[in-house]
């Protein structure tokens, strides 16, 4: 499918919505269970404990685990299949877990897993997401497609296009976090822009929310899985293992199902549609002034990158160069000090004027 806003339009539109595939009776709606499939015991007590919240609508468990080294447990392999079924046969619940390959999709198939996910480490590569779009042409059958580990909107709208060019029409983004070289409190940073630009081009794809792989840790799940509600996404994948601390592989960030359970319980979902005449016309009154000061932001930023420009020809003319590294760091740190006084984020601000410092320099150039 080629670039462009109309194919996306098309796409959007085209797409299965949840109910298709999976009950929406209760918000959020859950997918869950353990980071990998580990033994048949393990699976079972693990789903029993689940089925017990009426949130949880699929029972999740990894049979084939890519590591980012070797010599780490890679997953059971097929046989967990088997198990998948066994939870299955005695909850109800429909069944997911990871495929990365033409043999898995086969495998998969043939044991009658319900819901597929292509993970992170596979949406980077387009051959390997063609492969899979290709042995899954003419199937009917949920595929869930998380985000690439870099933050890269463009190869996570492409795997989506390429399952969907293949007739996959029962579609949902599972945004999982982004890797980064830089330490932050979470394992991989929401980057809740990128999320929310996906939505933006195709409003009618399912969003998921793994706030497991997000988090990194366990106290910090329920906050990240509260943030997504509060950004509208209902759906969530949370990994639950009856010994999370023995877990064979994400041991750090998988909660026990009563644990789970009671969690799902204190989330707080927002209205989607606002009625209160009175509080609509409130945030309309709050808008107007948001979009005022959004163009005279506007209008100041043309007028800065006007001054920019001016100092660029000086520069030019008296062979300065455009960069001048140590003016820029004293700049920052002056602006971030000033924003701190205000009460406005450090990190924040700094993103800003990376931005507009880049800019500059391109303007000067």
């Amino acid at each position: 499918m080629k670039d462009g806003i109309e194919p996306l339009k098309k796409l959007s539109r085209a797409i299965a919505p949840v109910e298709k595939w999976l009950p929406q009776d209760r918000v959020p709606w859950v997918i869950a269970g353990p980071c990998s499939a580990e033994s048949l015991q393990q699976m079972l007590a693990t789903a029993r404990g689940l089925v017990k919240s009426s949130h949880v609508k699929a029972f999740r468990a990894g049979v084939w685990k890519p590591r980012t080294r070797p010599n780490a447990f890679e997953g059971i392999g097929a046989v967990g299949l088997d198990w998948l079924k066994a939870v299955k046969d005695e909850t109800g619940l429909p069944t997911a877990t990871e495929v990365a390959n033409t043999e898995h999709i086969e495998l998969c198939l043939k044991a009658g897993v319900d819901i597929l996910w292509i993970g992170a480490r596979t949406t980077v590569s387009p051959f390997s997401v063609q492969e899979i779009a290709n042995a899954l042409r003419g199937v009917d059958i949920p595929v869930l497609v998380k985000n690439p580990v870099n933050a890269d909107l463009g190869l996570w709208l492409g795997a989506v296009e390429r399952l969907f060019d293949v007739g996959i029409r029962k579609l949902a983004a599972l945004h999982r976090g982004f890797s980064t070289y830089v330490e932050t409190e979470f394992r991989n940073p929401p980057n809740w822009q990128i999320p929310i630009e996906l939505k933006r081009r195709l409003p009618n794809l399912p969003l998921i929310c793994d706030p497991s792989h997000i988090a990194g840790v366990r106290h910090l799940v329920e906050p990240v899985a509260q943030m997504a509600l509060d950004l509208g996404i209902t759906g969530l994948m949370i990994e639950s293992h009856v010994q999370p601390d023995e877990a064979l592989s994400d041991a750090k960030q998988q909660l026990t199902p009563k644990d789970l359970c009671r969690m799902l319980e204190r989330l707080r979902a927002r209205n989607a549609t606002v009625t209160d005449r009175d509080l609509k016309r409130h945030m309309a009154r709050l808008r107007s002034e948001i979009s005022h000061i959004d163009a005279k932001i506007i209008e100041d930023l043309a007028e800065r990158m006007k001054w920019v420009e001016e100092i660029g020809r000086l520069k030019q003319q008296h062979n300065v160069p455009v960069l001048q590294l140590g003016r820029w760091e004293n700049l920052l740190e002056d602006h971030i000090a000033k924003a701190e006084k205000v009460g406005l984020d450090a990190e924040f601000i700094k993103d800003i004027f990376e931005t507009i410092h880049a800019q500059a320099i391109k303007r000067q150039l």
